[in-house]
């Protein structure tokens, strides 16, 4: 069957579609995104702006006519911080279901860490282990732990890359004395989120599972994207501690040479890469290893295994529900839908 899931994210908005089955691993089949970041539309309150609720409906639309165009048979929309944080949340909501006859389903953000580690897991196995899960998005950070499908603790902090680089390193490049301020509010914020995992023990296994990892680990030195998804990638914390000065010094337009690095996230390649730091130094974690598998992943395979243990009945709530393509032709507009 295909499986798309449509995800609304602080720095993009991405459709992915999957031919998959119980038992067997997804596989990609097509990709449909744009790098709208929503954390830039935001009003001074923290609501989304006018024209960045009409660039989300936009998309949504785009998705939309895209799965059916590829003959998706299920399709999960969520959105996370971006959206969830946001005052006027509840209201955008309403407008794309309004306009675009999708509902977005809102995951909080330990729902975003636990569905983020329930991939990682899969991916590595039971032989990994205890697994220490880190991922930075561009409004969130979130942070997920455990031995067994789904994590012990599972957290979420509002540290992402993008809401940083706004709120602490507004010039390019950043001075000394914002960075400096930057990296106590870090270390602050981080501290007493860190004690909690303290329960659940040490990991065997540090994994990393957003792009700033993934951009961060290449400029290190890690494998490209195209050597494939079964190359072993590390980010070493002193080589990131080293990166992290010479990005300090590097304006925004100079960081794009920089090998894994989009035109749209270089300027907040720096509060990513101290977010990173921060973590990796609080949690006491000298190396981790980037993991293919995010969030989008541990979606699929959540809503595989209900197949598997239970047909087809609807998901958690915190995913959404689900509708075959014939049931939504029958209840909406052929172009449109209820997902």
């Amino acid at each position: 069957m295909r499986l798309g899931v449509l995800d609304i994210g602080s720095n993009t908005v991405h459709l992915l579609l999957v031919d998959a089955h119980p038992g067997a691993q997804p596989v990609a089949y097509a990709s449909h995104k744009r790098p709208l970041s929503l954390v830039r539309y935001l009003e001074a309150d923290g609501s989304i702006s006018e024209r960045g609720q009409k660039e989300l409906i936009d998309f949504v639309q785009e998705a939309w006519a895209f799965a059916g165009r590829h003959h998706a048979e299920d399709l999960l929309a969520f959105c996370t911080s971006a959206i969830r944080e946001a005052p006027n949340g509840d209201a955008v909501l309403d407008r794309v279901q309004q306009e675009a006859g999708v509902t977005l389903q809102e995951l909080t953000g330990p729902e975003e860490a636990a569905m983020t580690f329930f991939a990682v897991r899969r991916w590595y196995g039971w032989g990994a282990g205890t697994i220490l899960d880190l991922d930075i998005g561009g409004g969130s950070f979130e942070m997920a732990m455990g031995h067994d499908s789904l994590p012990a603790v599972a957290t979420s902090v509002p540290l992402g890359a993008q809401r940083l680089t706004r709120d602490w390193l507004s010039e390019d490049p950043p001075t000394a004395k914002s960075i400096k301020e930057l990296r106590k509010y870090l270390r602050d914020t981080l501290r007493p989120v860190v004690k909690g995992f303290e329960k659940a023990g040490r990991p065997n296994l540090v994994t990393g599972t957003s792009k700033t990892f993934r951009s961060l680990a290449r400029i290190a030195g890690a494998a490209p994207s195209g050597a494939g998804p079964y190359v072993r990638r590390v980010l070493q914390r002193t080589d990131l501690g080293l990166w992290a000065q010479r990005i300090s010094a590097m304006a925004a337009s100079d960081r794009v040479h920089l090998p894994g690095v989009s035109e749209a996230r270089a300027p907040q390649l720096l509060a990513g890469a101290l977010a990173a730091e921060a973590a990796m130094e609080q949690f006491e974690v000298d190396e981790l290893e980037i993991c293919p598998w995010a969030l989008r992943e541990g979606l699929i395979l959540r809503r595989l295994d209900q197949l598997v243990h239970d047909g087809p009945l609807e998901p958690p709530a915190h995913i959404g529900p689900i509708q075959s393509e014939r049931r939504r032709s029958e209840r909406m507009h052929p172009s449109r839908a209820r997902v």
